[in-house]
């Protein structure tokens, strides 16, 4: 097989291909063994840092962990947890325990040590994998029967006989990846081999998107991170995963590097931001592909005056200044985001506007009775669509508490314009009501604020209700190459632009003096600052 346009086309037709087995079927297919696969910035086995796999090597590194699992009895339907430092870790790990049918379940080395012990147990799982550093914070604490192994030792195990892939059906579970926990404990989401793949064949049916011939990851340990690269793999892409998702070390391995796309989450945009990029920096980038959260408009307009981009003209082709913004709003329930909207300078789909809904997603704006509302209405976002989760892992409870009329219900609140966009307001549990019956939601508020002052590299805006009163603090963090007019009153100018219901409800607006609290993925953890 030749070409990445045929390879794309045979991969969107194979109904055997699916999350769990595409090394498989990708060599299956005729793509050579010794054809570039994937790179991570550390070291795996003999291969080291920044070196490509190929994809016969990846195949292999994939097999001596398959066997290391099978002989410590891992099979059909058991979960493996796995946390560490390298994102390599779990990479490998999710195609090893696949190739076993056995669940890899991923638990972010950024979980703080109560959270992740809590969190373990909850899953139950048949053996955990971790690195030396969780090792000696977990072996203090009782996780059940769960054994404790040395994630490195995986790759000591040398297979004399090749071990036959399990073949895995559309609805076997494939991952176990958790919610990023700003509402609280983290929660076990089930990804299946169909679900993690449907987005991934409906963009293999379309052209391949500008910027995704050299992709960075700076993702984090999730099912996007997964999403991510059984993308670069059956798109052919060249494709670095990082292990970190600081804007230092995104910036580190753009300037190294040299991609022309990246993926990342909310947070490391403002990260990169802060650290005050030249254009050199970033003259390589084409495309900025966002997920999670949606991004605030101050930022994507920041990163899309870096970079270059094509675009399509009556003479052809053109390279044009500043790059593209691809904002997929979604979670990890959603398994792909459902809207997108791309952002490019001269374009002006702002104010929250998450775009269009795909045309594999159906969305619903549904009242507090569970019937839709008109377009301009706020409601609770729903979706209908084949990238939905299964359910959560041993909280069957909360699974179908989350659905209505086969629907998810997202928690997210946001409305449809005339033209079938949507926009995203807030979370459900962000939000509270002014005395006069006037909605506080406080992404929106956040938006207002970043968009009309320019100092400010991010705001955060919390409300809760206090002795039946609603109350709103506004925490800021101003820009470092910012120079701030100490004559300048920021509380009296951010009153001033806020509806006067919802400025009545302020309580403070002051800058952060340390640091905001953020989950393993980099969400801010409002309910901490809440309480």
């Amino acid at each position: 097989m030749s070409g990445t346009r045929s390879i794309r086309g045979v991969l969107a037709a194979d109904t055997h291909l699916g999350a769990g087995n595409v090394i498989e079927r990708l060599l299956d297919h005729g793509v050579g063994r010794d054809e570039p696969a994937l790179t991570f910035d550390t070291r795996i086995d003999s291969h080291p840092a920044w070196q490509t796999l190929s994809l016969g090597e990846l195949d292999r590194c994939v097999a001596r962990r398959a066997a290391w699992l099978r002989a410590r009895g891992i099979g059909r339907r058991d979960v493996v947890a796995v946390c560490s430092a390298h994102a390599p870790d779990y990479v490998l790990t999710f195609f090893a325990a696949n190739r076993l049918g056995a669940i890899p379940a991923f638990v972010n080395n950024r979980l703080d040590e109560a959270t992740s012990v809590a969190y373990l147990r909850h899953l139950k799982p048949t053996a955990i994998l971790a690195d030396r550093a969780h090792r000696t914070v977990w072996s203090q604490h009782s996780l059940g029967a769960s054994p404790l192994y040395a994630v490195e030792d995986l790759a000591d195990e040398h297979p004399e006989t090749e071990i036959p892939p399990h073949r895995p059906r559309a609805d076997d579970p494939v991952v176990l990846t958790h919610s990023s926990g700003t509402t609280g404990m983290p929660k076990a989401v089930i990804s299946t081999h169909a679900s993690l793949f449907a987005g991934l064949r409906h963009w293999l049916r379309r052209p391949r998107a500008q910027g995704s011939e050299r992709m960075l990851s700076v993702l984090p340990m999730h099912n996007s991170m997964l999403a991510a690269v059984l993308s670069a793999l059956c798109n052919r892409s060249r494709y670095l995963q990082l292990s970190s998702q600081s804007g230092e070390s995104a910036l580190e391995a753009i300037e190294r590097w040299r991609p022309s796309g990246v993926y990342g989450f909310p947070g490391t945009w403002v990260e990169i931001l802060a650290r005050q990029p030249s254009p050199d920096q970033l003259r390589s980038v084409h495309a900025w592909w966002n997920t999670g959260d949606s991004a605030h408009e101050a930022h994507i307009r920041r990163l899309i005056s870096f970079g270059q981009h094509q675009e399509a003209t009556a003479h052809g082709r053109r390279t044009v200044d500043g790059s593209i913004f691809i904002d997929g709003f979604g979670s990890s329930e959603m398994g792909h985001s459902q809207f997108s909207v791309i952002h490019r300078p001269g374009t002006d789909h702002y104010k929250r506007c998450i775009g269009l809904p795909h045309s594999f997603a159906d969305v619903r704006v549904l009242g507090a009775d569970g019937s839709p509302v008109p377009d301009g209405c706020v409601g609770q976002l729903a979706v209908r669509s084949p990238t939905l989760f299964a359910g959560y892992w041993n909280d069957s409870a909360r699974s179908y508490l989350s659905r209505h009329d086969g629907f998810y219900l997202t928690g997210d609140l946001g409305y449809r314009d005339g033209g079938g966009y949507y926009y995203h307001v807030d979370r459900t549990a962000d939000a509270v009501q002014a005395a006069t019956g006037t909605p506080i939601y406080t992404t929106l508020i956040e938006e207002q604020i970043l968009a009309q002052c320019p100092d400010l590299l991010d705001c955060t805006v919390v409300a809760s209700d206090f002795e039946d009163e609603p109350q709103t603090e506004i925490l800021l963090t101003l820009r470092p190459e910012a120079q701030c007019d100490p004559e300048l009153d920021y509380e009296t100018h951010i009153l001033g632009m806020l509806d006067a219901a919802v400025a009545r409800t302020v309580k403070t607006i002051r800058i952060a003096g340390r640091r905001i609290p953020v989950g393993a993925t980099g969400k801010v953890r409002k309910f901490q600052l809440r309480a």
